[in-house]
Parts: C-alpha cells; structure tokens; sequence
C-alpha cells in the first residue's frame, strides 16, 4: 500500500486566475459606460450624481463603486 502525502505541501497553478467579473463587465451589465464612469470617479463625483448621469440607481453606483475601491478595474488574482 502506498504511503500518504499527507506532509507535502500542496501545490498551486502558476497562472492568473480570478474570482470577479471585471468592472468593465459590471459597467456593461447595467448600462452604464465604463470610461464615463471612471472619470466621474477621477473627479470625485458623488454616487447621486453619477447615477443621476448614468440614469440608474444610486445603489448600482455605491456597488460599482464599492467594486473599484475593493478589487480595482480587474479583479485578477493569483500567482505570477
């Protein structure tokens, strides 16, 4: 019977792999354009504002938002 390999480490993919959809994505999703949508944050405007400009709920900004703040424009995860 073979011996377990219960004392080596695990060893993981090598490649980027990730876990969210890109803001890009998300911005597609809901109808608002992702360059636009940027800019408004490069010039700090509020989340009623850009939902107002955008014509969507404030909450699909505050999430957008909250997105970019937590994962940035592409959530990629992984190792090099």
């Amino acid at each position: 019977m073979a011996a377990d390999n219960i004392h080596e480490p695990e060893t993981w993919a090598r490649v980027p792999w990730s876990t969210q959809p890109s803001l890009k994505l998300k911005c597609d999703e809901v109808g608002v354009d992702f360059d636009r949508f940027i800019e408004d944050l490069r010039l700090d405007w509020s989340d009623e504002d850009i939902a107002h400009e955008f014509d969507v709920p404030v909450g699909t900004i505050m999430n957008l938002r909250e997105h970019f703040m937590r994962f940035g424009i592409d959530s990629v995860q992984g190792q090099d």
